[in-house]
């Protein structure tokens, strides 16, 4: 297969990755340009990543546990590199607003009500994203094991899951960095879950700091 129709196959598997991405080139576009220049792809950035959480959450529930096997099945190829390059470009939005909250202090209360909503959205949306995204490589996973030898373990054993099962482990860890009732019991998803503990952590203590920034500046001001 060429280099062409993977691509094709990749963006036909992936529709609402493609529309979203499509969405925030256009806003950077069409934004309005006195916008500083950190603020600019970052506001692209916020409406390209909302537009993604919207669209895949309407899939995510309202899908079967028939679709998100399917779903599982066919997504294998570049998933991997997708959940990575969603993961940084995460990390970067959250290092881009501390960038634009340090150099953005004495502004007017215009500039300042700008930051703070672009902070809101980019911290926000960040931190659920990645849950999110993780979400998808569970299920991916779960549903490319062995059935004798299953990646998670649920509790109700024998049950089809659907979405919700696979949101509420991953949110689970999100906000409490634990694995909850479900057992992982591969060595891969032992690295995949370890590696979103670590990011949670990472992105509880970045939006406690930035809550805590943000609140300052509003008394200073």
């Amino acid at each position: 297969m060429g280099a062409s129709a993977r691509i094709v196959r990749f963006l036909s598997h992936r529709p609402r990755i493609f529309i979203a991405t499509a969405v925030g080139i256009l806003v950077f576009f069409i934004e309005p340009w006195h916008l500083r220049p950190i603020q600019r792809p970052l506001f692209a950035w916020d409406i390209g990543m909302w537009s993604y959480l919207v669209l895949i959450w309407i899939r995510m529930v309202t899908a079967s546990p028939e679709d998100v096997q399917r779903v599982a099945e066919r997504e294998d190829e570049g998933a991997s590199a997708v959940l990575a390059i969603i993961t940084m470009a995460a990390i970067a939005s959250i290092v881009a607003i501390v960038v634009e909250l340090a150099s953005a202090k004495g502004l007017g209360t215009v500039q300042a009500s700008i930051n703070y909503a672009l902070t809101g959205a980019t911290m926000v949306g960040a931190w659920l994203l990645i849950p999110t995204v993780f979400t998808l490589e569970y299920a991916r996973h779960y549903h490319q094991a062995d059935e004798r030898r299953p990646s998670l373990k649920f509790p109700n054993n024998g049950e089809s899951l659907d979405y919700w099962d696979f949101m509420y482990f991953s949110f689970t860890i999100a906000v409490a960095s634990q694995t909850s009732d479900v057992s992982v019991c591969s060595k891969r998803a032992r690295r995949i879950t370890l590696a979103q503990s670590i990011l949670s952590f990472f992105f509880n203590a970045a939006v406690l700091g930035l809550c805590v920034n943000i609140a300052a500046g509003l008394m200073g001001s």
